[in-house]
């Protein structure tokens, strides 16, 4: 087993299984990574909410890598274990015209920076403190199909998956499609809750270390994995939870519907405005299909940790 360091330049922004790898690493090694945040720098500690209409999406998603794992070949699953993670100082979400879950109720952009420097925490405002639980949004192997892919889709193979539960002691398997795995990770979040549905999580440059094994021949279809979290989330707590529904056919509509009414329950309750609030729920907040089985009705439940209010 050895250790290794991926240069902090050699990233990319699209997958594409013709890509020259980074690094080649054995079974069992350790790589150490850091990335920029989503943006690739456009947006940065000084960034005002009109930056936000500027950004050149052709520089979306640095992704760290490839990684060309030795063995690794097609019906195999590279097995990613998470070692650590670590935010820089400083994150940001926001609102970006166009992109979320209620994209055609917010129509402005909106910024919200995040002080990420006491490492466990972030603040709102000074009654809404939220604990951190980073992880990597992107982490995949390059797809099996020939050309350049967006980042921004998820698929097989992994990718822009924003499963947040993938933190420090988690283990992904990915199903191999080309030789050598051709890994890559970033996109890290300091936050997010379930569906992050503003589009972003609390977007932050990240250092983190993972670990690379293989399991021959697990022909897995689609992305699986392994946390060891118990208590799932930090947030869950003695102090609970609030939740909003929504019920009807669309399960689209119905989580829609679900994030209207927890924003409007933060603006009655705790005095945010419905910018704010959305950005709250998507830090924090967790979309749940709370019931899909009784047609031709289903429901979809919003969940808002209670402990993040002091």
């Amino acid at each position: 087993m050895a250790e290794y360091r991926l240069d902090p330049n050699q990233y990319h922004f699209k997958w594409n299984n013709k890509l020259e790898p980074a690094l080649t690493v054995g079974e069992g090694d350790v790589v150490h990574c850091w990335t920029r945040e989503v943006t690739n720098g456009q947006v940065t500690p000084d960034s005002k909410a009109e930056d936000l209409t500027q950004i050149d999406f052709d520089q979306l998603y640095p992704l760290a890598g490839p990684v060309y794992v030795a063995g690794a070949e097609p019906g195999d699953a590279l097995e990613v274990e998470v070692l650590s993670l670590k935010p820089d100082d400083w994150g940001w979400n926001g609102i970006l015209p166009g992109l979320g879950l209620l994209a055609d109720d917010f129509s402005e952009p909106y910024i919200k920076h995040w002080d990420l420097s006491d490492g466990k925490t972030t603040r709102l405002r000074d009654d809404i403190v939220i604990p951190l639980q980073p992880f990597c949004g992107t982490m995949g192997v390059a797809p099996a199909e020939d050309g350049e892919h967006f980042v921004l889709p998820p698929g097989d193979f992994g990718g822009n998956m924003d499963i947040r539960h993938l933190n420090e002691g988690a283990t992904l398997l990915l199903p191999v499609q080309v030789k050598g795995a051709l890994f890559s990770a970033g996109d890290c979040h300091a936050v997010q809750g379930d569906g992050e549905v503003c589009v972003t999580g609390v977007e932050c440059p990240m250092s983190f270390s993972l670990r690379f094994n293989l399991r021959k021949g697990a022909n897995i279809p689609a992305p699986q994995f392994i946390t060891k979290r118990s208590p799932l989330s930090v947030h869950d707590t003695g102090d609970g939870y609030f939740a909003t529904t929504a019920v009807g056919p669309d399960l689209m509509e119905n989580s829609k519907n679900a994030v209207r009414r927890m924003i409007e329950w933060l603006g009655k309750e705790h005095g945010l405005q419905p910018e704010e609030a959305y950005c709250l729920c998507s830090a924090v907040g967790d979309l749940k299909i709370s019931e899909i089985v009784d047609q031709p009705n289903w429901i979809v439940s919003f969940y808002m940790p209670l402990c993040i209010f002091t």
